[in-house]
Parts: C-alpha cells; sequence; structure tokens
C-alpha cells in the first residue's frame, strides 16, 4: 500500500469515527432519563396564574444538560383537552421537537399532526423556566399527555442578537432571581 492510499484510509477512518461518535453523544451519551417523583412531574399554569400539578400517570422523561430544549416527557392523564382549557393557560404556536428515536413515547410529527387536527390542546408548563424558554404541556383526546420546551418571543430575539423589547425580563436580572 502506497503512503497516499495510506493517507486516504486514515482521513476517511478518522471521518467515520467522528460521525459515529457526533452520532452517539447527540442521540444518546447527552441525554438521561428522568425518574418520575409524583404529582408536580406535571405542573400546568391555571388562568389565574397559578401552577398546579396535572393527574396523570405513566411518566416518562428525558433531559439533557446540554441544551435548555432537550427536555421531553410522555404520560397519560384522565383530563382532556376540553376540561383543560377551561382551567389552564393555552399557549399558542407550540411545535413539538424531535426526540431521539429511543424515547419512542415522543413521537414529534405525530404530537404535531395531532395538535393541527385539533385533537390535542396545548397550555403553559411555565414561562421563562430557563431564560427565553417555556415549558409546554399538551393533552390528547385519547388521554395521552407530551411535554417539551418551547423558545419563547425573548428568546428568540435574545438568541438571535435582535434588541429585546420591554416585555422582556432584564437576562441578568432574570439569572440573579433564579
Amino acid at each position: 500500500m502506497t503512503a497516499g492510499k495510506l493517507m486516504v484510509l486514515a482521513i476517511v477512518l478518522c471521518g467515520v469515527i467522528a460521525g459515529v461518535s457526533m452520532y452517539y453523544l447527540q442521540v444518546y451519551h447527552f441525554y438521561k432519563e428522568l425518574p418520575a417523583t409524583g404529582p408536580d412531574d406535571v405542573l400546568v399554569t391555571t388562568l389565574d396564574g397559578d401552577r398546579t400539578a396535572l393527574p396523570h400517570s405513566d411518566f416518562r422523561a428525558i433531559d439533557a444538560d446540554s441544551s435548555p430544549i432537550r427536555y421531553r416527557a410522555c404520560f397519560t392523564t384522565d383530563v382532556t383537552p376540553a376540561q383543560a382549557a377551561v382551567t389552564y393557560e393555552p399557549y399558542e404556536g407550540a411545535e413539538p421537537r424531535v426526540a431521539p428515536g429511543w424515547f419512542d413515547c415522543f413521537d414529534a410529527e405525530t404530537i404535531g399532526t395531532t395538535i393541527a387536527d385539533g385533537k390535542a390542546g396545548v397550555f403553559v408548563g411555565q414561562r421563562n423556566i430557563e431564560y427565553g424558554i417555556d415549558r409546554v404541556v399538551a393533552i390528547t383526546e385519547d388521554g395521552h399527555g407530551y411535554v417539551w420546551h418551547e423558545i419563547n418571543d425573548c428568546g428568540d430575539k435574545a438568541y438571535d442578537g435582535t434588541p429585546l423589547g420591554d416585555d422582556c425580563p432584564d437576562r441578568a436580572s432574570f439569572e440573579k432571581d433564579q
């Protein structure tokens, strides 16, 4: 084998190793499964602005420290979207984020279609759970529920460099209060 072929082989091998490593890190390594801890696993904001536990069972969740938008959770509930709509604050424009394939209870495409078809209600879990990030809760007609994090308007502005408006909290003050 010539030196040129060895160099090409080394470069290709490094590329394959790097690609496999990045895939593993993004899909498996950074995520951790969270244990169910009780009623406070699924909190929803009421129309009065209070946060209350949503009755649920079969709770499963994952999260990663590498990003504030990697949280995903699934659960079942007896609360219907119609019941939730008279009690909880609605959340407009939510789009479920794709979860790793191994977290099989959370299919973002199916959840998104269910929301678009009007067969699910989406509600505020907590606004600004981290600066610019809201936790949202979706409840479907068939008794399934899903939780994920959304970048809110202040987060969009803060992360793309657009000047923040008066409706956005001061980031330095926000982070001190946390």
